[in-house]
């Protein structure tokens, strides 16, 4: 099974050790799943890393142990640049889930309207509850 993990949800699993996020980044790391990323993905990890906001709550050397931890992902280095999205900033998720063939993009978004979209192609956008009760 191959899943998108938004940005958002791999920083909460940094952030707190005991919601779905978390739980959700171990069963990668157990080999229950493929995580599809991206160049793209892993320069905005870095960039929103270093945003003062998660200064207090975030230790620089777990973003980097996570940052090499997905370079053994699968790691795409071009996407497709004619998917849209509501919010401009979201649309390398879906350009991933396209072309990474993924079942699930997850993501904690809700004002983005990813979630409301509910798919993109044969892939369901769904939040990390959901995709735990589903999936996991």
């Amino acid at each position: 099974m191959r899943v998108v993990l938004d940005t958002n949800v791999l920083l909460s699993a940094l952030i707190s050790p005991h919601g779905p996020p978390d739980v959700i980044y171990r069963a990668w790391r157990a080999a229950r799943f493929e995580i599809v990323t991206s160049v793209t993905q892993l320069d905005e990890l870095r960039r929103a890393s270093r945003n003062p906001k998660f200064k207090t709550v975030l230790q620089p050397h777990r973003v980097g142990a996570m940052v090499n931890n997905l370079q053994r992902a699968l790691v795409l280095e071009y996407l497709p640049s004619d998917i849209e999205a509501d919010d401009s900033f979201d649309a390398f998720l879906l350009a991933m889930a396209v072309a990474g063939n993924a079942e699930y993009l997850v993501t904690g978004d809700h004002r983005a309207g990813l979630l409301q979209r509910g798919h993109i192609g044969h892939t369901r956008i769904v939040t990390p509850a959901a995709f735990c009760a589903e999936a996991l």
